[in-house]
């Protein structure tokens, strides 16, 4: 099989006019679940890919695996068409679903080496027993599948989608319903993961998880990609910042003279939301003075990936 021109420069993930409609049947009326998605992801990124339930992810990534057939457009995964260059675009990529679904009568070393003899990974080349133990599931190499605990289960699931190499790993959901302590542990190795030149693809409810991981993340919402950019960028999207006053004395109420801020007291401070491009922190703080507060702490807050995720999404309709 010949390699496309350039398939070493190629993005990750290339999707152009990505559209897929579910048809009619006796329980549903016909959906579109993709409206014509264009999205790159960069090589070398942790990529965020969020949206509400519905949103479409699980079908575009569901096209990507070749469980899905898409109705309209193309993708390639580093370089290789899903539909002309399937083999290669396959190969390409390793898939962690969201559902725990394996063979519960294997163990976790029969459950790679299975995986790996489907990919045609030659034995000499196989790489289970490292995989097994960066994941730490080698003192349970020999258990049946059906023994491991569920946090267990969902690494081994990790294991199999890295049996053949793939430069591209698609994470769907993979620490839902997972400890804290297994949460740190799978980040941990992701992060290794990506340090070796593995792009890693995201999907996640933990906002927070995207927004400690990822460098880039894309917005999907009804279908349609309503944001993609670097994170540093999203974030600046909301001009929206928060003053955070602790006076030196109690506060119950906003003073009256200072009715006409977005302010609240809460806990015991003043909260006074404000615009950084059109409104003056020092003019603030004079009107909290005259006020008659004194300050003993003062900070500021920024939005958060929550903030922009609401706005692009649930804000919209």
């Amino acid at each position: 099989m010949s390699d496309p021109v350039n398939t070493a420069a190629s993005p990750a993930i290339e999707i152009r006019g990505l559209k897929k409609t579910y048809a009619k049947s006796r329980k549903a009326e016909a959906k579109t679940a993709l409206k014509g998605v264009d999205l790159v992801v960069p090589r070398g990124s942790i990529f965020g890919l969020l949206g509400p339930n519905g949103a479409g992810k699980s079908t575009l990534i569901n096209i990507l695996a070749g469980l899905v057939r898409k109705t309209e457009g193309s993708a390639k995964i580093c370089g290789y068409d899903i539909d002309t260059d399937t083999r290669n675009a396959r190969a390409s990529i390793g898939i962690v679903p969201q559902e725990i679904a394996m063979d519960v009568f294997f163990t976790p070393l029969q459950a790679l080496n299975i995986q790996a003899g489907y990919y045609g990974v030659p034995k000499a080349e196989r790489r289970s027993e490292e995989i097994l133990q960066a994941l730490g599931l080698w003192e349970k190499r020999d258990a049946y599948v059906r023994q491991l605990s569920g946090g267990m289960k969902r690494r081994l699931l990790i294991g199999k989608a890295l049996v053949h190499n793939p430069p591209v790993l698609i994470l769907d959901e993979p620490t839902a319903g997972v400890d804290i302590e297994l949460r740190r542990q799978l980040w941990d190795y992701v992060n290794t993961l990506h340090e070796q030149g593995t792009t890693v693809i995201l999907t996640t409810h933990y906002l927070e998880e995207a927004e400690s991981l990822c460098d880039r993340i894309a917005i999907i919402h009804n279908g349609e990609i309503t944001a993609n950019e670097e994170k540093s960028v999203m974030l600046s999207r909301l001009d929206k910042r928060t003053l955070v006053i602790t006076p030196t004395g109690d506060i119950n109420a906003i003073p009256a003279t200072l009715s006409g801020l977005d302010a609240a007291v809460s806990d015991g401070q003043l909260r006074i939301n404000y615009r950084s491009g059109k409104d003056s922190i020092s003019a603030m703080l004079n009107q909290v003075k005259a006020a008659g507060l004194s300050i003993a702490d003062l900070k500021t807050e920024e939005p958060d990936l929550e903030d922009v995720f609401m706005a692009l999404t649930y804000d919209r309709d």
